[in-house]
């Protein structure tokens, strides 16, 4: 039975905040593993990471922890499926910090494969000793022998090798002959679709030395189709009803095509060979071949453009042409064999590609900028050379990781995106591609329009306005002289109190409590309404305003999401325990996962409350029986279901201190502004979720997801990020 992976992480309480470079830990391990050196992260484990069958970043741009908890009852999907939730330190700007923007190289650091150019534009034969393929191969011309993979590298780039636990049931060619540098070449290229087993080959091309077609066959696949991807493997669901050649059938034909001696080349070949369960002792991989640094690799398409002037995998085409792929991997690994690695190495084709991304960013940015507002650069300056950054550290994978989103994405240089595609186009794409790549970054947007509409200050106020009112409590009437320090130590065994006042505007005096944590209020509203304060049967209620007449509503959705579920809140603790006198007192509960005790974040003290997480809800339903009238060092305690446990109560403090930069007067107007475009703004946030619920659904199982709202730190202030994580089990939910 095949393994899961699982994501467990420390995410409660004080131990919630995650900076960048903690982030970037994490995507790194899971991208890439330990087999690349790369450490699992301090925060948060991943077991199994070798069976995640891919890593999905979903990022909202320009969007907050304050958007989420704004419109938290629109965001359905995510409050329900994403367990593991962090708090992200703000951001300048977060895309940039991820592509490694800005963190440029001078031209002279020839350890990163960039080199001088002479005047024609080749490297200058002092420069070539630092070239990858020459630091690889050497400079002299050698037999094909010397290019095929040995089996240490053919292990390490996932091939399948001969009695490996995880090729059972694969075909081996039989082809065991002594190779030569005499042996025929054959190139090899598959396509494949996405069904119900994972990716099956739908499409074999096998070409000869002489560039002949020996074999280009559609393949009926095993279970059923669930994407065609017919963008990138041009098969259709009427291509393949009448094919009745089935995996079998080519791995027999190819086995009879094939002489004992032979070499097979191709781009990437360990996924045609996964895909067609077949084993083969010697071959060529171009995308190994034709060496870079730090791991990465260069696409087919460009190298059979700068190497052998050839267009391929044209855009006007539906799909790739297999037998067209197979053929230039082919004439790729002939002319580095016949030329030698010191020729290949003056084509200096790190330079061409940098210059070729560049030329391309210039087009792209010239076609958005109005007419006559953009100034001209040239495109014979020294190309603008970027330190590795995350994402070329991920492309030791051998797959371009996938991008797709709209502003700020073509500025990495790596990604298709058009400034008026829309989430909807984006969703499409994702679709289609996601299921191809080891590694996509998938970015939706509200849109200009509707970041215009939603100035950061009034919404900020408009969230912490209605956090105040859930906060707060009118407690009475109280009779004349009543004794407010009773009242106030009777409500304070509901929680921190934060502020109290006596409102005496009434007939009768009423108390105004804000508490510090929502469990407290609303443990007040729910033990202490109807009961006799201070000598008074009092009615203990929140304030009556726009922004509270959902709170119930809202109270039930923060109980079922499924961060809290296995929560609970307990208040009434003498501030005089420390946390390990309550992990003595508590260690009689069944299945006590941690305790958290919350302190002040200013002065460090201890509050009066504490959450106890649990390793599953029933254990916390069952805690909650045990410990409501339990009395600890002559206290008596209440507890209730927790409705901010993790990064919430954190944010919710904070909220409670924080101020942004904004005029009284321009902050009442756009308050104003915020209100008459709510609705729509509602309605787009829904269907923003229903987008990452349609693609997070589609997601292969053992997928690693994160949805960062990725924050903001700009002059009108700064609102830290939130970050929601889960690994897709295979009932579409998460696996923790």
């Amino acid at each position: 039975q095949e393994k899961s992976s699982r994501l467990s992480a420390a995410l409660f309480g004080e131990d919630c905040e995650i900076s960048h470079d903690q982030l970037f830990e994490l995507l790194k391990y899971a991208a890439l593993g330990k087999c690349h050196n790369a450490t699992q992260p301090s925060w948060c484990h991943i077991s199994h990471q070798s069976h995640l069958a891919g890593v999905v970043l979903i990022v909202l741009h320009e969007m907050s922890q304050l958007h989420f908890y704004k419109f938290y009852l629109q965001f359905k999907h995510l409050r329900r499926v994403f367990r593991h939730r962090f708090t992200l330190t703000p951001s300048t700007n977060f895309l940039a910090s991820l592509y490694g923007e800005g963190a440029n190289l001078k031209p002279q650091n020839t350890a990163q494969g960039l080199n001088f150019t002479t005047s024609d534009g080749l490297p200058k034969s002092s420069d070539l000793q630092s070239d990858p393929i020459i630091r690889k191969y050497g400079g002299k011309k050698r037999g094909l022998t010397s290019y095929t993979l040995t089996l240490e590298e053919q292990k390490k780039n996932d091939y399948p090798i001969k009695g490996s636990p995880g090729c059972k049931g694969y075909v081996y060619t039989e082809c065991d002959q002594q190779r030569t540098d005499s042996s025929p070449l054959f190139g090899l290229d598959c396509e494949m679709c996405l069904t119900a087993k994972g990716n099956e080959v739908t499409r074999v091309s096998l070409v000869d030395a002489q560039g002949q077609c020996l074999l280009n066959e559609l393949v009926k696949p095993e279970t059923t189709v669930v994407n065609y991807r017919t963008r990138f493997s041009g098969i259709t669901k009427k291509m393949l009803l009448p094919v009745k050649t089935r995996l079998p059938d080519i791995q027999n034909k190819l086995k009879k095509l094939l002489p004992c001696d032979a070499v097979l080349v191709g781009h990437s070949l360990n996924a045609d060979l996964q895909a067609l369960e077949m084993i083969h002792p010697s071959v060529i991989d171009t995308s190994l071949l034709f060496a870079r640094n730090e791991g990465r690799r260069f696409k087919l398409k460009f190298l059979a453009k700068a190497v052998l002037g050839k267009e391929i995998q044209c855009e006007q085409k539906i799909g790739h042409d297999p037998a067209e792929d197979a053929r230039a991997a082919l004439e790729l690994a002939q002319f580095f064999i016949e030329q030698g690695p010191a020729k290949v190495a003056e084509l200096n084709l790190e330079m061409r590609l940098t210059t070729e991304k560049r030329a391309e960013i210039s087009q792209n940015k010239a076609a958005l900028q109005p007419q006559g507002c953009g100034v001209q650069k040239q495109l014979n300056e020294p190309p603008h050379l970027s330190k590795p950054c995350f994402l070329d550290c991920l492309q030791v994978t051998g797959r371009k990781p996938l991008l797709l989103g709209r502003q700020e994405l073509e500025s990495s240089g790596l990604c298709q995106s058009n400034l008026s595609t829309s989430n909807k186009q984006i969703l499409q794409r994702a679709l289609e591609d996601v299921p191809l790549s080891t590694f996509s970054i998938i970015q939706f947007n509200l849109g200009p329009e509707y970041i215009a509409s939603l100035p950061l200050a009034g919404l900020f106020e408009k969230v912490r306005s209605k956090l105040t009112d859930m906060l707060t409590i009118y407690a009475g009437p109280f009779e004349e002289g009543f004794c407010l320090k009773s009242v106030k130590k009777e409500f304070g065994r509901c929680g921190p109190i934060q502020s109290l006042a006596v409102v005496t505007e009434t007939y009768q005096p009423y108390v105004c409590i804000q508490y510090e944590v929502l469990e407290a209020a609303q443990l007040a509203v729910e033990s202490l309404d109807g009961t006799e304060v201070a000598g008074s049967c009092v009615k203990v209620q929140r304030p009556v305003t726009a922004a509270v007449l959902d709170c119930d509503v809202l109270i039930k959705e923060l109980e079922l999401d499924v961060e809290n579920e296995d929560v609970i809140y307990v208040a009434g603790l003498k501030k005089s325990l420390t946390e390990m006198d309550l992990q003595e007192e508590f260690s009689q509960l069944k299945d006590l996962e941690t305790l958290f005790l919350p302190k002040d974040l200013q002065s460090g003290k201890h509050k009066n409350c504490c959450f106890l997480k649990f390793q599953n809800p029933q254990s916390a339903v069952n805690a909650l029986e045990v410990i409501n009238g339990w009395t600890t060092k002559g206290s008596k305690l209440r507890s209730r279901n927790a409705l901010a446990s993790g990064h919430l109560w954190r944010w919710i403090w904070q909220v409670n201190h924080s101020n942004l930069k904004q005029g009284g007067n321009i902050l009442h107007e756009k308050i104003e502004q915020l209100s008459d475009s709510e609705q729509d703004l509602r309605k787009k946030v829904k269907k923003l979720d229903h987008h990452i619920k349609k693609l997070y659904r589609s997601l292969q199982n053992n997928t690693l997801c994160i949805v960062l709202f990725p924050g903001s730190n700009s002059m009108h202030g700064s609102q830290s990020g939130l970050g929601l994580m889960a690994i897709k089990d295979d009932r579409g939910r998460s696996a923790c």
